[in-house]
């Protein structure tokens, strides 16, 4: 612990690294409010969960179809232009659906602008990658991404907590601006960072149709990186469930949020270590490692043995994007820099939808227990898929 706690101070000590992981945490902070604010101010709006929920998926459906283009664009001209772009067209686009329900307002335009905002969403997260794998090299990156998936996890827990927050004390109206106050200062922040000073542009350089898709080690690691999220997607619906089964459905939420803290737990402490193995061997057997307190959540019927189940479960989950992560920035070829990070985002947010789409369907028909025992049985497809990745 004292070497990993020198090595973070260390890695803290560089110039402008402490400016910078504080603001890619700020800008990512829509990331984690918007989809909750968006489908509860639409169906407060609306009084229609079913099109409130539709909507939203369009959202997501467009962001993800949007970020390789996004990527390409960075690669090739880099990041402010396309920022400034973004910045605009999603802020208004998101403005349009707080206005709803204004009567101009259709159905079909509100999804058309649903998917605006989402195409056009200033794509932060990628943007962070790329930086630290331009900037750093070895355990230094490695601690960089670490850093990077905490950083998530935490925009993924304290996001829906405000949201949660101003829906319980104000409206669905008022937790859907402050998201989009959020929104509207991801890209000035990136845009007047230190990060414009250590970014790279390859310049015109040959290029494929098809981009980083056309490195095999890249493509297993897209395809373990959906099996992996597909599992936690399971899961998301998959401890509501259990809950409810239980008579106890607030509950739901605090076994994702005892998951999270843990994920983050192993993030930090992943990033402090200093491995033998290599990244490819640590991903194989971390995915393994991490189906086993998956496949005993399936056994319990117990909120109390299920509560540290969701802990130990989690700590695995941020050190495996981090290495998915590390393994994408060693694969990709600097032509494709951006690019092959937005890829790995379509899949993240592809495996997750179908997850939750699936687990909903598992949990209404058989029950919360064959959830969790897909979920498991998707963590050993990843980490089948991750033995395939070979070291570059």
């Amino acid at each position: 612990m004292p070497r990993a706690l020198a090595r973070y101070r260390t890695f803290f000590g560089r110039p402008d690294v402490a400016r910078l992981v504080l603001m890619a945490f700020v800008a990512r902070m829509p990331i984690g409010m918007l989809s909750l604010a968006l489908l509860m101010h639409l169906r407060a709006a609306t009084q229609s969960f079913a099109f409130a929920g539709a909507v939203v998926g369009a959202y997501l459906v467009a962001m993800a179809a949007a970020a390789p283009i996004q990527g390409r664009i960075v690669d090739r001209y880099g990041p402010t232009v396309l920022l400034r772009v973004n910045g605009v067209v999603h802020t208004l686009a998101l403005i349009g659906l707080w206005m709803v329900p204004a009567p101009w307002l259709p159905q079909a335009l509100i999804t058309v602008l649903a998917m605006l905002a989402g195409a056009f969403i200033p794509p932060i997260p990628v943007l962070t990658r790329t930086l630290w794998r331009q900037r750093f090299e070895g355990d230094v990156r490695r601690m960089a991404f670490a850093l990077d998936s905490v950083s998530i996890e935490l925009n993924y827990t304290l996001g829906p907590a405000l949201i949660a927050l101003l829906l319980a004390i104000a409206s669905a109206r008022v937790a859907l601006g402050a998201a989009i106050a959020f929104a509207a200062a991801a890209a000035p922040l990136f845009l007047f960072s230190p990060a414009r000073r250590y970014w790279r542009v390859e310049g015109v350089v040959e290029r494929h149709l098809l981009g980083p898709l056309t490195q095999p080690q890249l493509v297993r690691l897209y395809a373990c990186n959906f099996a992996l999220t597909f599992g936690l997607g399971l899961l998301e619906v998959a401890y509501p469930g259990f809950s409810a089964r239980l008579d106890r459905p607030a509950m739901g939420g605090v076994l994702i949020a005892v998951n999270s803290i843990g994920s983050a737990i192993g993030g930090i402490a992943y990033g402090g270590l200093h491995l033998a193995p290599s990244p490819e061997r640590q991903l194989r057997y971390g995915l393994a490692l991490l189906s086993l307190p998956i496949a005993l959540h399936a056994l319990t019927t117990s909120f109390a043995v299920m509560l540290p189940l969701a802990l130990v479960s989690g700590l695995m989950v941020a050190p495996s994007f981090t290495i998915v992560s590390m393994l994408v920035s060693q694969h990709a070829p600097a032509r494709y820099a951006t690019e092959a990070f937005t890829w790995s985002s379509t899949g993240i947010v592809a495996g997750i939808g179908a997850g939750m789409a699936a687990g909903g369907t598992i949990i209404e028909r058989v029950g919360p227990a064959s959830a969790f025992v897909l979920s498991a049985a998707a963590m050993l497809v990843a980490a089948l898929i991750a033995s395939g990745v070979r070291a570059r």
